[in-house]
């Protein structure tokens, strides 16, 4: 045998213990739940191959991580099992093929309950004569803690279950296994919490959620946003469901909370389609899952499969892609976005997240830097959801040695050299210089974008603001065919098609083309309703802040911003370039023909819908609706299209708001698009 497979064999177990003590006994992990995984793989892989290298001690042998002082032991009326994983649906097949292979030839077909893999922290809750009587965690399957007193204030935990006069009458000694978690929502706002009362902030909701279980004062604990979610009986004196997914009615009917994504198949691949529907939704639960766990949901077949290597063989975590995990904070870079703003970017050691490569993550803004403590040097949390940019979470700072530095904004600008300002109440810092050529690069992308000129990309607006043939992006219609024919990689038809781009987004209308200014806080959304309100670019630009600030979803900052802008001599003279082009400054009056189905009624729309946003938002407004850019208690209905984002999905599930689909918005018009 090589040496060097035992050495890393020894190597694996050092680490993975170390690592299970961090997770299980600190509630302190320094690597994500997909990197231990791949430790616990290499390590199982090399026991496999080489069973004379297998110990007694060996991670791979046990459950979890032992319990931690503190706390009175409680022995585990049945082992607390972990589950064997699958990341695919070839895997899920794989698993399938392995179990049928042990069960009788003449078996019935299998049925399966899927239940979301929750990422919290396990308990385990003891009933005599329906009154919780003891309440432990998971510690190392075995043995746990006693935490009775702090999952007493657990407001959604049943301390007695109700006996309702035609339901389930519970059986005289009953052991629930449940998880105990904080919702995003509320994860979110603890944090705020913590940081006005200048306290850490949690790096994610499962740190949180083991933290305020593991409080020796159960006051403190009382504090946090913590709920309860049952999925399955360990143990009881009396009859009980032969089922899972009976046992999961039951649980319910019993007084326990279960979450709504709970499902039953009949057919593996409806399971495996399933899953993979509910990977795509994962940023709109409202907790966090790291997968979906699958079970034989005939108990008996569950039991009869057994145990191997410390996980059941009748049941199996689906497990989505890492959507976190640890890495080095190399450096940080810092650039100028089209409104002036400073941005910092960390530049991390390389990591795999959710099938990609990060190496470089949003660091926010300087105040998230600073209330985090975040430093150059760091081991650093990073998360990546959905299509959203990966964001440094937080720093791991008892790891640290003493070499790291702390992130200091810029005092000049690192485009332009000009000072950086950082205006009084404000979050960001500024650079103010009407002509940084890095601003006005991202101004003319932004300008194209809103715009629709085709073929006007970053990499041409580099090259134009390079050769100085504009000083902002009304110098686009002053183009010529000879000075475009100067740029690296423009021929004739290039330049004859971007010129006759740039003449056709002359065309746009009046809305579309205040959006395209860039006034900080003007989308397109925001224009819009401004042009209802300010029916041409001038009547804008003559209001006073007042007035704007009183148009419905228009704040005083925006209101401030919009007087700023039109402020500057070098703003004023684009918008007169732009009228000698011949642009849309003023809104076409229409007077209302037809019926108005939507007078009277807000709309806020997330998503994406089969047709742009504007044109449904000018639709919606053509038949007498109001768009606006953000939820609030005035909004009617909340449009959910594909992958909606969190924010305003949130904040309507918050207010109870009425939410539709692009269909049921049809319906409510009595009109398509």
């Amino acid at each position: 045998m090589d040496r060097e497979i035992a050495l890393r064999a020894a190597k694996l177990r050092e680490e993975i213990n170390y690592h299970n003590y961090r997770y299980y006994v600190l509630d302190s992990p320094v690597i994500s739940d997909a990197q231990f995984d791949a430790l616990m793989d290499e390590l199982r892989a090399i026991e496999q191959a080489h069973p004379e290298l297998l110990t007694p001690d060996s991670p791979t042998q046990r459950v979890g991580g032992a319990p931690a002082e503190g706390f009175e032991k409680v022995t585990h009326p049945a082992p607390i099992l972990s589950l064997d994983k699958a990341s695919s649906r070839e895997e899920l097949f794989a698993w399938h093929a392995r179990i049928r292979k042990l069960l009788p030839e003449d078996a019935p077909p299998l049925a399966y309950t899927v239940e979301p893999k929750f990422d919290g922290l396990t308990v385990v809750l003891h009933y005599r004569q329906g009154q919780l009587v003891l309440g432990a965690t998971r510690g190392d399957g075995q043995v746990g803690e006693d935490i009775t007193a702090n999952l007493r204030t657990v407001k959604t935990l049943p301390l007695r279950i109700p006996v309702a006069p035609d339901g389930p009458q519970p059986p005289s000694y009953l052991v629930v296994r449940g998880e105990v978690l904080i919702l995003l929502k509320d994860f979110d706002a603890l944090n705020e919490r913590l940081i006005e009362a200048g306290e850490a902030p949690f790096a994610n909701p499962r740190n949180a959620a083991a933290g305020s279980l593991r409080q020796l004062d159960p006051a403190i604990t009382a504090r946090r946003p913590l709920r309860l979610y049952a999925y399955s009986i360990v143990t009881a004196d009396g009859p009980i469901p032969e089922t899972q997914h009976g046992t999961l009615k039951y649980l319910r009917a019993l007084g326990f909370p279960l979450p709504d994504e709970i499902a039953f198949f009949d057919d593996l691949n409806a399971v495996a389609d399933y899953c993979e529907a509910m990977h795509s939704r994962r940023d709109q639960l409202a907790y966090e899952a790291d997968g979906l766990v699958i079970k034989i949901d005939d108990l008996a077949t569950q039991t009869a499969l057994g145990v191997v290597g410390g996980r059941p063989r009748g049941a199996v975590a689906y497990k989505f892609p890492a959507q976190e995990a640890t890495t080095q904070l190399l450096d940080v870079e810092f650039s100028v976005g089209r409104t002036g703003v400073i941005t910092p970017t960390a530049l991390l050691e390389p990591v795999p997240i959710a099938g990609v490569t990060v190496s470089r993550a949003s660091l926010h803004n300087f105040d998230f830097i600073t209330e985090r403590d975040i430093r150059i040097g760091d081991r650093v949390l990073v998360k990546r959801a959905g299509d959203v940019i990966p964001y440094v979470a937080g720093p791991i700072a008892d790891v640290r040695d003493g070499n790291e530095r702390p992130i200091a904004p810029p005092s000049v600008c690192p485009a332009c050299g000009d000072p950086v300002v950082h205006p009084e109440g404000e979050i960001a810092y500024y650079c103010i210089n009407a002509a940084c050529p890095a601003q006005l690069v991202q101004k003319l992308t932004y300008f194209t974008h809103v715009l629709d000129i085709e073929g006007l990309g970053e990499r041409t607006a580099v090259q134009l603001v390079e050769q100085r043939l504009v000083s902002d992006p009304a110098d686009l219609y002053y183009l010529t065919k000879e000075a475009l024919l100067t740029l690296e990689g423009f021929a004739d038809k290039k330049a004859d098609n971007l010129l006759a781009a740039i003449a056709q987004a002359k065309d746009r209308p009046y809305d579309r083309v205040l959006a395209a200014l860039g006034i900080r806080g003007v989308g397109t959304t925001v224009a819009s309703v401004l042009a209802q309100a300010f029916p041409s670019l001038d009547a804008l630009a003559a209001a006073d802040a007042e007035s704007i600030a009183s148009v419905e979803g228009i704040g005083p900052i925006t209101a401030q911003n919009i007087l700023t802008w039109f402020a500057h001599t070098h703003n004023r003279d684009m918008v007169e370039k732009l009228r000698r082009a011949g642009l849309r400054l003023s809104a076409e009056v229409k007077t209302p023909t037809g019926a108005q189905p939507l007078a009277g009624l807000t709309f806020v729309i997330t998503g994406t819908l089969s047709h742009p946003r504007d044109e449904v938002a000018a639709w919606i407004e053509s038949l007498g609706g109001k768009v606006s850019g953000s939820v609030s208690q005035k909004t009617s209905y909340l449009i959910v299209g594909a992958d909606p984002g969190g924010s305003k999905y949130n904040r309507a599930q918050a207010l109870n708001t009425p939410m539709l689909t692009e269909e049921q918005l049809y319906a409510l018009a009595g009109a398509r698009l």
